[in-house]
Order: structure tokens, then sequence, then C-alpha cells
């Protein structure tokens, strides 16, 4: 009888029947249950966080910036944890967080105190300190969660100090700029200055030289004063004269008006009855004109011839002329009345006016006599004044040296200040707007993170796939011995080959091995979306894994019965705490490095990382080595079983303890 008859006898008797058939399905799905539905739930749970409810508390105040504006970091700060929706956030105040994260509505709360905002900004006016962001948890809720929280709490510390630090770094590099550019404006200035004392000294010289000139025009002026002041108290006592001449003007004047105002009078009298007489004297005039022919006339009518009317007319002709030329006089004279009426008149108006303004005359001569006297004094005082300014002139000369010999040092001076801020200016950096801004970026976070990802699994359920495949793989395998006979006595008793009878009941529990395993895969791939970059690979390494744990709990069940199916369960309960499936194995406990290093659930769940993932097939090959040590292991120790199985025992026809 064959190892392959007496598997296949095996799986006949298993599977004779439906209840038994059903059972066989069962086992396929064993792994499926355990791994497939571990790593669907845990997919990826962190893309899930958005429906962790979690309270955030904002208290802060704000604070007043140098501009006149409030800024509320706090306030941002909460902005921006809002719009990351990384949490299921609620904005409460502390008292409904306390209580929401107490009883676990919240599971955990995030606040940010009054002062926030102005803790963050303490450095500005050189008065230090922290900014606290308080993370309210309760493990009672769920211990990860505070992990998880305190992952958040840490990015928010980071982002926020890096952009604070940002902005104290280019408010501090802006003051740089400043200095620098002050330094240049002082050091233009020292050299506006050094040019300016250079220009001061010469122009120092030139008082000191205006200071002599001005000294000789105060000694001349001081003798035009002296004259000045003898001049004047030679007009005041002539105004003083003149007042006294004039204190009877108004009286006098007036006097004068009235008598020119009388002539004014009389000539006008005369010039009106010079004019009637002129006109008189004019309409004779007119009609001697016109009288001649009237005569004729009436002489002709007496009877009187032409001649003798031509005589007698010739004999009224000199009387006639005459009393033209009378007429013409008369008139001459009458207008000369008239113009001195006119005259007359002209200097009665003009007498009164100054009798008008006499008052004024005299009181203005007065006042110039006063005046004058005030001349005196003021010309006194100017002779006075021109010493005191001759000697001021003197001084000011005297000084104006010493100031020229000041200016130079201080141009000496201004000129070395010059040259010390323009070296001092060198030594302040000058930074453009992308320069300050970059260096203020760095110095708030110099330290840049690169992740460079040698393999990458594509989520949290791809990263945990290995190891809980592995660990499906080795509940496959003890769960189908609960219904496979580990070695066939029908076989032993036939007294068949022990390696023929050991692998013949191997070889039913790597089969079902095998379909649990494609089950698995074919679920994991198609159903959750694992896509391992090796996939034919992969899925021989697990069929290699599952051969291998049926052939090594095979072996413990064919030598030890119940007691090696329990030791299946402890070594795969070792395995599960060294073989480094979640946390890096170095993280366990240094007496279970050896359990790490010698038991093979370490080495599948390593070469499925390596093929899932795209590392070093050379490290799968040392792996698959190990794995097949330990299947040829489980098989050999089957084998002993079998040899041993020969000789029956009472504890083989009897067991003390049945499962």
């Amino acid at each position: 009888m064959t190892s392959i008859r007496l598997a296949i006898t095996e799986l006949r008797r298993i599977t004779a029947g439906r209840l038994p058939k059903l059972a066989v399905v069962a086992l396929c799905l064993i792994p499926l249950l355990y791994g497939g539905l571990y790593l669907y739930a845990n997919r990826d749970p962190y893309g899930k966080l958005d429906d962790v409810p979690a309270a955030l508390v904002v208290e802060d105040t704000g604070v007043r910036q140098p501009d006149g504006t409030v800024r509320n970091v706090g306030a941002e700060v909460a902005q921006e944890l809002l719009d990351g929706h990384a949490f299921d956030w609620y904005r409460i105040d502390a008292a409904a967080a306390e209580e929401g994260v107490r009883t676990g509505t919240y599971t955990f709360a995030l606040t940010l105190p009054a002062d926030f905002s102005e803790a963050l900004t303490s450095t500005a006016d050189f008065t230090p300190r922290q900014a606290v962001l308080v993370l309210t948890t309760n493990d009672a809720n769920n211990y990860l969660a505070r992990t998880i929280a305190g992952t958040l709490t840490s990015r928010v510390h980071d982002a926020v100090a890096e952009q604070v630090g940002t902005e104290a770094a280019d408010r501090f590099l802006t003051g740089f700029a400043t200095v620098h550019d002050k330094l240049g404006e002082a050091a233009d200035g020292a050299d506006q200055l050094a040019s300016g004392a250079g220009t001061a000294r010469d122009g120092a010289d030139q008082l000191a030289s205006g200071a002599g000139r001005l000294a000789d025009g105060h000694r001349q002026l001081l003798d035009g004063a002296t004259q000045l002041e003898s001049g004047a108290a030679q007009l005041a006592d002539g105004l003083g004269q003149l007042r006294d001449g004039t204190k009877t003007l108004p009286s006098d004047a007036d006097a004068l008006a009235d008598g020119a105002e009388q002539v004014a009078a009389g000539n006008r009298k005369i010039a009106d009855a010079g004019a009637t007489v002129a006109g008189v004297a004019q309409k004779i005039a007119d009609r001697i004109s016109s009288a001649d022919d009237e005569l004729r006339s009436e002489l002709v009518a007496a009877g009187l011839t032409d001649e003798q009317v031509d005589k007698a007319l010739a004999k009224l002709q000199p009387l006639r002329q005459e009393l033209l030329a009378g007429n013409t006089k008369l008139q001459q004279v009458n207008d000369q009345l008239s113009q001195l009426a006119d005259g007359s008149e002209q200097v009665a108006a003009g007498a009164r006016k100054l009798a008008d303004a006499a008052p004024q005359l005299a009181s203005g001569i007065a006042q110039a006599a006063d005046g004058a006297d005030q001349l005196h004094e003021g010309a006194t005082a100017l002779k006075d004044g021109e010493q005191s300014a001759l000697d001021g002139a003197v001084a000011l000369k005297d000084g104006a040296a010493e100031l020229a010999s000041g200016v130079g040092k201080l141009a000496d001076g201004a000129a070395q200040l010059h040259d010390g801020l323009e070296s001092g200016m060198a030594g302040v950096p000058a930074l453009d707007d992308d320069t300050r801004t970059a260096t203020a970026q760095t110095i708030a976070d110099p330290l840049a993170v690169r992740n460079v990802a040698e393999n990458e699994a594509a989520d949290y359920g791809a990263g945990l796939a290995p190891f809980f495949m592995t660990l499906a793989a080795w509940i496959g395998a003890y769960v189908l011995f609960l219904l496979l006979q580990p070695l066939s006595t029908r076989a032993i008793a036939a007294n068949q080959p022990s390696w023929r009878v050991a692998l013949g009941g191997w070889l039913p529990a790597a089969l079902l091995g095998m379909v649990q395993t494609t089950v698995l895969y074919l679920v994991l791939m198609l159903g959750l979306g694992i896509e391992p970059v090796h996939p034919v690979l992969t899925l021989g390494l697990m069929w290699l894994a599952s051969a291998c744990f049926t052939a090594v709990v095979h072996g413990l069940n064919a030598l030890l019965g119940a007691t090696g199916q329990f030791l299946g369960l402890v070594l795969m309960v070792l395995q599960l705490v060294s073989a480094g499936g979640t946390f890096p194995w170095q993280t366990i406990p240094d007496p279970l490095y050896p359990l790490h290093y010698a038991l093979p659930m370490s080495y599948v769940i390593d070469g499925l990382r390596q093929l899932m993932y795209g590392g070093e097939l050379m490290r799968v090959a040392g792996d698959t080595g190990v794995v097949l040590v330990w299947l040829v292991a489980g098989l050999a120790l089957a084998t002993y079983a079998a040899r041993a199985r020969r000789v029956w025992t009472p504890a083989q026809v009897r067991p003390e303890l049945v499962l």
C-alpha cells in the first residue's frame, strides 16, 4: 500500500457522508475566517479615524499684535483640525468635553487654553513661556486612542512650533535687514557728516574771517550811531522849537479861513453884478448890429436920399465901434470877475481845509517832537548796542577760530565712524524677501525627513497580511487534525514501512492545507485587493508553509497523541509572541530571541513580506530553506512515531487523555 493510497483512504474516510463533507469544508474555511476576517476588519483603520468622536475645546482669547490687530492662533489651529477631518471633531466647552470623555461620548478631548496665542508670542517681549496643548484621554474608552491622539497632538505641536518659529525667525531676520539698512543709512550719514564737517570747517574759517570784518563793520556802525545820537539831539531841539511855534496854528488858520470865505463871498457878488452888466451890454451890442437896417428904412421913409442916409449912418459908425469895443472889454472883465470869484472860493475852501487840518498838523508836529526825543533815546541805545555788538563780533571771531579747529576734528571722527559703520554693515546679513523667508523656515524647522521606501505595503491591512496569513495557515493545520488521523492503524498493523505510513498520514492534511491557503489567498487578493509583487511565488510559499505546519502538527500528534495536539497549540502561542508579526521582533524580551530564530513561523512571515512587498529574493531562499528543514523534521518525527507505534503499549490501547 503506497502513501498516496493511504492518503486517499483517509480522505474517503473523512468525506463519507454529508456531515463529514461539511466538516471538511468548514476546516478548509477556518484559516479564511481567521485571517480574512481579521484583515478585512483591520484593512485601513487609520482611514476611518474620521468616525472617531473627539472633543475640541478652544478657550484661546488671542493676542494683540504690534499693528493693532488681534490674532487667535488657537482658533486657527482649531479650524485646521476641523478642515482636516482627522477625527470626528465636536467643538464644545470644557465642562462638556470632560463629561464626554469620562462617559465615553468622546474618545478624547483636545483643549487650547486661554493663553495659547499669548504664550506662543511671548518671545516677542522677552517673557518666553511655552504654550500648552491639553490632551484629555480615558483608557477605559480605548488604550490605542490615547497613542493615536498623542501622535496628533505631536503633529499639531510640530506644525504650530514650526509656524511660530518661522514667524519669530522672520521677525528676527527682518530686524537684521533693518539693522543692515540702518547701518547703511548711518554710514551714508557719517559720510555726509564728514563731508559736511569739512565744509563746516571751511565755513568756520570763513566765519572767523567774516567775524573780523563784522567787527570792523560794527566799529563803523558805532561811529555812525554816535553821529546819529548827536543829530537826533539836534533834531529833538529843533522840533521842540517848532512845536512851541505852532501852538496857535489852529486858531490862526481858522481865522484865515473865515476871512478867505468872506472875500470869496464878496468876489462872488461882484462877479454876479458884472455878469448882469455884461449881459445888458451884450444885448445892446446885438441891437446895434440890427439897428442900421431899421434906421435906413426909417430915414428913407422920412424922405432922405440914399446919399443922405449913407452920410447919416457914416456919422454913427464911430459910435457903434466904440460901443462894440466897450462890450468886448466888458465881457472880458466879466470872465475875469467870474474866475476871481471861483479862485476866491477855492482859496476859501483851501483855507478851510488848512484850518481843519491845522489841529492835526500841530498835533503831528508835537508828536514829531516827541518822536525826535524817542529817536534820540533810541540812537543812544543803538550806540550802546553797537558797542555790545562790536564786543560780540570780536568774541565771534575768536569762537569761530576755535569752531574751525573743533569741526576739523569732527570731520576726522566722522570719517572714522563711516569706515567703522561700513565694516559693521558688512558683518550684518542683507537678505532679500525670498532668502529671508527660506532662512526663517529653515531656522524654525532645520530638519526635514525624507521617507525613502525600499518596499512599501499598500495599507495597514496589507502590512499585517504576512503575519495573519502565516498564523491562519498554522491554525488551519492545527484544526485539520481534529478530523484527520495522524497515522493509519491499519497500515501500521500491515507492517507498512514507517516512512510510507507517516507520509500517507501527512498528505491529506497537506492537500487540505493547500486548499485552505489557496482560498485565503484568493479572497485576500480578489476580495480585499491585496496585490503581492510576486503573486505566484507568494502562493507557492503559502503552500510550503501550510505543508510545513501540517507536517509539524502531524508529527506531534503522531508521536504524542493528545499531548502532541496540546503542544501544537503551545507552539502556536510561542510563535505568536516571538515571530515579530506586528512590532519588530527585536522589541520582544531577550529570553524569546532563541524562539524567534528557531521556530518556522518567523521565516514564513519574513519570506511573505519579501514576496508581497518586492524585497530580496535571496532572503526568501534562506527562509524557504528553514521551512523545508522544519517540514522534513515534522515528517521525520511522524516516521519515528509510526515505527514506535508498531509496539503496542497500554497507553495506546487505553490512553489517559483523549481530545
